[in-house]
């Protein structure tokens, strides 16, 4: 769960979303997803950040979940991979991508 904090480097945890436009039973060959994440990794710099989109959807000829069309931004600050995390949210919500297969409560 990412942290929000006034704190400068406040620690951000994995945030992952799986995003669709689909809610409840719909059939898989129906849907298409984005996984939405928000990442902190420790390195010898420091922490970096990263908000990563992914798209899937189903492939008949493969008969399952594809993935392709991902997407990585990386940042130093928090702060700022917290607002390219929000408006990839909101860009993705605004063509419908709305039902989240996530807990979010922040």
């Amino acid at each position: 769960m990412l942290l929000h904090s006034p704190l400068r480097g406040a620690i951000i945890s994995a945030v992952q979303e799986v995003l669709s436009k689909a809610e409840g039973e719909t059939p898989l060959k129906e849907q298409e997803f984005y996984e939405l994440s928000l990442l902190d990794t420790p390195n010898q710099m420091g922490t970096q950040y990263s908000v990563r989109q992914w798209h899937a959807q189903w492939s008949e000829i493969d008969r399952q979940i594809m993935w392709d069309d991902e997407q990585v931004e990386y940042f130093r600050i928090p702060e700022e991979a917290q607002r390219r995390y929000d408006e990839r949210r909101a860009a993705l919500a605004a063509k419908g991508f709305i039902y989240s297969e996530s807990d979010r409560d922040w």
